[in-house]
């Protein structure tokens, strides 16, 4: 029972990892498009980003490829969720019918 925690827990820190790193990249495009110094926004958020998620994956396996696979998973299962959580909403099907009914006819 206590590998299936350990296991458990692994795959918790990994979902963890991967919401802070992919978080953190979505973060960073916004602030990054916006800013006049763009690099400095993209480098320096990848170096943290990376540097974090490194040492975390480090100390989640404890020197065992047994705890670095559930966690890897968690990892990868985080980028799926922030991708659905920050990704742009549709339009209105409705409302660009509308504005397509304004535009000028061509003859």
């Amino acid at each position: 029972m206590n590998e299936l925690l350990t296991l458990v827990l692994a795959g918790g820190a990994g979902l963890f990892l991967g919401a802070l790193f992919f978080g953190g990249l979505w973060w960073t495009v916004n602030r990054g498009v916006a800013s006049p110094y763009p690099a400095l926004w993209f480098l320096g958020s990848f170096l943290v980003r990376m540097s974090i998620v490194l040492a975390g994956f480090y100390f989640v396996s404890g020197g065992r490829w047994e705890s670095l696979l559930p966690c890897l998973l968690g990892f990868v299962m985080a980028r799926s969720i922030v991708t659905w959580l920050t990704r742009p909403l549709k339009d209105n099907p409705t409302s660009t019918a509308q504005e397509a009914s304004h535009a000028p006819e061509s003859r």
